[in-house]
């Protein structure tokens, strides 16, 4: 099969330019039909980019790799994804302890009744299982393989945890959002979520790999996290903690999987790689 060269900078300047066009409008219409329509534009942008840039390819290497990606299940590791979850459970429940040592309150240790937001009327359970899949299709689809051909795992999870965080920033003057709310709230909470990507794409990146890259792994996890993040009643304080202790989490997975996240055999032959793999498999 035909090598494909990855083009990242062309896919993210594309990304921004669809989404930050239609949320830079929903500012301007807010609280308007206009708005939830404007919104919903911006966040396909990454997945219409990469399902888009991959059919327009001409390349058959990098569709058979989307549809494994997609609907391989025997690239899923269960007890990977179930790791994960623990690891992010784990990271919560330690959150709120720190947090009661600082007079935090033990009902944190409680689900919320409703959640933070809605937008449009939406429901915010339909916003963050809309928002998990369709985010996962663009940045796991295209976006961070297009950084990782060309970088360590270590090196492509900074980048990408910069760029997810920019990609963010229209949000917090679109009101509704989770984003408005913590903006609102202050610049210590702006400033605490760019912060946390980069902790938690770490989180990411070690489960998308550890499953081959499968992005149904990196999906359930994705809901999973904004599941908590709503519906565990965590104060805003305590996610100030949380970030800390993350990065703390993160970074023994880092050194955990120095191997994973510093090797550079997959530089350059990314998709050759995998395809071999996958090959093994059928065979």
């Amino acid at each position: 099969m035909e090598h494909y060269t990855y083009r990242p900078v062309r896919f993210y300047l594309i990304v921004f330019a669809l989404t930050w066009g239609p949320w830079i409008f929903a500012i301007l219409f807010k609280d308007t039909p206009a708005m939830f329509v404007l919104m919903l534009l911006g966040l396909i942008a990454p997945a219409a980019t990469a399902v888009v840039t991959i059919l327009t390819s001409k390349n058959r290497m990098l569709k058979e790799d989307l549809k494994r990606k997609l609907v391989g299940c025997y690239r899923i590791k269960p007890l990977y994804i179930l790791l994960a979850v623990l690891i992010y459970g784990a990271v919560v429940a330690v959150s709120i302890a720190v947090s009661l040592l600082f007079g935090g309150s033990p009902d944190q240790f409680s689900f919320t009744e409703d959640f933070s937001f809605s937008i449009g009327g939406t429901s915010a359970l339909l916003t963050i299982v809309l928002a998990s899949v369709i985010e996962e299709l663009g940045w796991r689809g295209y976006g961070e393989d297009s950084v990782g051909q060309y970088h360590s795992w270590f090196t492509e999870s900074v980048i990408f945890a910069v760029i997810w965080a920019i990609w963010h920033l229209p949000l917090f003057w679109i009101p509704g959002t989770y984003h408005y709310g913590l903006r609102e709230l202050g610049p210590i909470y702006f400033i605490n979520f760019m912060v946390s990507t980069l902790p938690v794409d770490f989180l990411q990146t070690w489960l998308y790999v550890k499953n081959r890259r499968s992005m149904l792994a990196t999906i359930i996890f994705h809901l999973f996290i904004n599941f908590f993040q709503e519906k565990i009643a965590m104060t805003p304080e305590t996610k100030i903690i949380e970030t800390g202790v993350i990065l703390v989490a993160s970074l023994i997975v880092v050194f955990v999987n120095k191997d994973l996240f510093f090797e550079k055999d997959h530089i350059g032959r990314l998709l050759e790689l995998q395809l071999e793999e996958d090959g093994k498999d059928e065979r």
